[in-house]
Protein backbone atom coordinates (compact mmCIF):
# COMPACT_ATOMS: atom_id res chain seq x y z
CA UNK A 1 0.00 0.00 0.00
CA UNK A 2 2.82 2.38 0.84
CA UNK A 3 4.60 1.61 -2.44
CA UNK A 4 1.57 2.59 -4.47
CA UNK A 5 1.27 5.90 -2.63
CA UNK A 6 4.97 6.66 -3.14
CA UNK A 7 4.75 5.81 -6.84
CA UNK A 8 1.59 7.87 -7.26
CA UNK A 9 3.15 10.84 -5.47
CA UNK A 10 6.30 10.69 -7.57
CA UNK A 11 4.37 10.27 -10.81
CA UNK A 12 1.98 13.09 -9.86
CA UNK A 13 4.88 15.37 -9.06
CA UNK A 14 6.52 14.58 -12.38
CA UNK A 15 3.35 15.30 -14.34
CA UNK A 16 2.78 18.60 -12.53
CA UNK A 17 6.40 19.66 -13.02
CA UNK A 18 6.27 18.73 -16.67
CA UNK A 19 3.18 20.88 -17.19
CA UNK A 20 4.92 23.91 -15.65
CA UNK A 21 8.32 23.70 -17.37
CA UNK A 22 8.75 20.74 -19.72
CA UNK A 23 12.17 21.68 -21.13
CA UNK A 24 13.74 22.21 -17.71
CA UNK A 25 12.28 19.03 -16.23
CA UNK A 26 13.64 16.61 -18.82
CA UNK A 27 17.19 17.86 -18.31
CA UNK A 28 17.04 17.81 -14.50
CA UNK A 29 18.43 15.12 -12.26
CA UNK A 30 15.19 15.12 -10.24
CA UNK A 31 13.31 13.88 -13.31
CA UNK A 32 15.73 11.01 -13.82
CA UNK A 33 15.63 10.07 -10.14
CA UNK A 34 11.83 10.13 -9.94
CA UNK A 35 11.50 8.19 -13.18
CA UNK A 36 13.87 5.49 -11.91
CA UNK A 37 12.10 5.38 -8.55
CA UNK A 38 8.66 4.92 -10.15
CA UNK A 39 10.04 2.21 -12.45
CA UNK A 40 11.59 0.34 -9.52
CA UNK A 41 8.47 0.58 -7.37
CA UNK A 42 6.31 -0.72 -10.21
CA UNK A 43 8.76 -3.52 -11.00
CA UNK A 44 9.10 -4.59 -7.39
CA UNK A 45 5.50 -4.17 -6.27
CA UNK A 46 3.16 -4.60 -9.22
CA UNK A 47 4.97 -7.31 -11.16
CA UNK A 48 5.77 -9.38 -8.10
CA UNK A 49 2.17 -9.06 -6.92
CA UNK A 50 1.01 -10.29 -10.32
CA UNK A 51 3.24 -13.36 -9.93
CA UNK A 52 1.78 -14.12 -6.50
CA UNK A 53 -1.72 -13.63 -7.92
CA UNK A 54 -0.94 -16.17 -10.66
CA UNK A 55 0.19 -18.74 -8.10
CA UNK A 56 -2.88 -18.14 -5.93
CA UNK A 57 -5.30 -18.31 -8.84
CA UNK A 58 -3.63 -21.44 -10.20
CA UNK A 59 -4.00 -23.11 -6.82
CA UNK A 60 -7.68 -22.18 -6.65
CA UNK A 61 -8.13 -23.39 -10.24
CA UNK A 62 -6.68 -26.80 -9.39
CA UNK A 63 -8.81 -27.21 -6.27
CA UNK A 64 -12.08 -25.98 -7.77
CA UNK A 65 -11.62 -27.00 -11.40
CA UNK A 66 -13.00 -23.78 -12.91
CA UNK A 67 -10.27 -24.02 -15.57
CA UNK A 68 -8.47 -26.98 -17.08
CA UNK A 69 -5.46 -28.27 -15.18
CA UNK A 70 -3.08 -27.25 -17.98
CA UNK A 71 -4.01 -23.56 -17.52
CA UNK A 72 -3.26 -23.78 -13.82
CA UNK A 73 0.06 -25.51 -14.49
CA UNK A 74 0.86 -22.82 -17.06
CA UNK A 75 0.22 -20.24 -14.34
CA UNK A 76 2.63 -22.05 -12.02
CA UNK A 77 5.24 -22.22 -14.80
CA UNK A 78 4.96 -18.53 -15.74
CA UNK A 79 4.82 -17.10 -12.21
CA UNK A 80 8.58 -17.51 -11.63
CA UNK A 81 9.17 -15.45 -14.76
CA UNK A 82 7.39 -12.58 -13.03
CA UNK A 83 8.86 -13.21 -9.60
CA UNK A 84 12.49 -13.72 -10.61
CA UNK A 85 13.00 -12.87 -14.26
CA UNK A 86 10.89 -9.80 -14.96
CA UNK A 87 13.77 -7.45 -14.19
CA UNK A 88 16.01 -9.20 -16.72
CA UNK A 89 13.50 -10.16 -19.40
CA UNK A 90 11.92 -7.37 -21.41
CA UNK A 91 8.96 -9.53 -22.49
CA UNK A 92 8.30 -10.61 -18.89
CA UNK A 93 5.79 -7.80 -18.40
CA UNK A 94 3.52 -9.34 -21.03
CA UNK A 95 3.24 -12.70 -19.24
CA UNK A 96 0.52 -11.71 -16.79
CA UNK A 97 -1.87 -9.99 -19.25
CA UNK A 98 -1.55 -12.88 -21.71
CA UNK A 99 -2.24 -15.45 -18.99
CA UNK A 100 -5.28 -13.47 -17.81
CA UNK A 101 -6.46 -13.29 -21.44
CA UNK A 102 -6.20 -17.09 -21.70
CA UNK A 103 -8.14 -17.63 -18.47
CA UNK A 104 -10.80 -15.06 -19.45
CA UNK A 105 -11.21 -16.54 -22.92
CA UNK A 106 -11.61 -20.03 -21.51
CA UNK A 107 -14.21 -18.89 -18.97
CA UNK A 108 -16.13 -16.92 -21.63
CA UNK A 109 -16.17 -19.86 -24.04
CA UNK A 110 -17.10 -22.25 -21.26
CA UNK A 111 -20.06 -20.06 -20.25
CA UNK A 112 -21.40 -20.02 -23.81
CA UNK A 113 -21.46 -23.84 -23.86
CA UNK A 114 -23.87 -24.15 -20.91
CA UNK A 115 -27.26 -25.34 -22.16
CA UNK A 116 -30.30 -23.20 -21.37
CA UNK A 117 -31.87 -25.87 -19.15
CA UNK A 118 -28.78 -26.03 -16.94
CA UNK A 119 -28.50 -22.27 -16.54
CA UNK A 120 -31.52 -22.13 -14.23
CA UNK A 121 -33.99 -20.36 -16.51
CA UNK A 122 -37.63 -21.36 -16.06
CA UNK A 123 -39.07 -20.43 -19.46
Amino acid sequence: MVYRRVAAALAGGLITSFAVAPAQLINSSTFHFARAAVYNVMNIYAVKSAGVFMITTSTIAIYTGFTPRWLAILGYALAPVLLFGSYHLVWGFAVFPLWVLLISTYISLDNTRIPASASGSNR
